[in-house]
């Protein structure tokens, strides 16, 4: 497999030329006997966070702006209704979007009072994949899948 380094502004290390990249960054390379959660990983986790946040804010800037140039009085109740529903829609995504860049600088402030990685129901490590597919994690895997099947049996999901 041919080997190639991807360009970024983070610390990058050689991964394959297919590989997935994390909001621009490349996965972290998991070191034999590496103490979890050590400065490297939580700097790669920050660069995360910030790229993904950073990402988010780009989006509520082009909504802005796509709602001020888009936006028009139409004189037919049929164009007016579709642009108010086409302006609903991406006002429900910014908000999904704003909730979620809140979640993501609670993270920071975990990263940051080094707090992070670890289960807020047992305090096991989360592990650096689980963090990675969903870097605002709070629960290990098993926290969480006990948390879904307790939520489904409550409301019968």
């Amino acid at each position: 497999m041919a080997i190639a380094k991807k360009k970024s502004s983070a610390k990058t290390a050689p991964v394959a030329k297919n590989s997935v990249t994390l909001h621009g960054i490349v996965p972290y390379v998991l070191k034999p006997k590496e103490e979890y959660m050590n400065e490297n990983q939580l700097n790669h986790f920050k660069l995360i966070l910030h790229a993904w946040r950073n990402e988010l804010m780009e989006e509520v800037d082009r909504t802005v702006t796509h709602m001020k140039d888009e936006a028009a009085n139409f004189p037919d109740p049929a164009d007016r209704a579709t642009q108010e529903e086409e302006f609903s829609l991406e006002l429900r995504t910014r908000d999904r979007e704003r909730k979620l860049i809140k979640k993501i600088d609670k993270t920071l402030v975990r990263v940051e009072e080094d707090d992070y990685g670890y289960c807020d129901q047992c305090g096991v490590e989360i592990g650096i994949r689980r963090l990675e597919a969903r870097p605002t994690a709070e629960l290990c895997i098993d926290c969480k899948t006990l948390d879904e099947i307790k939520e489904k049996q409550i409301t019968g999901g």
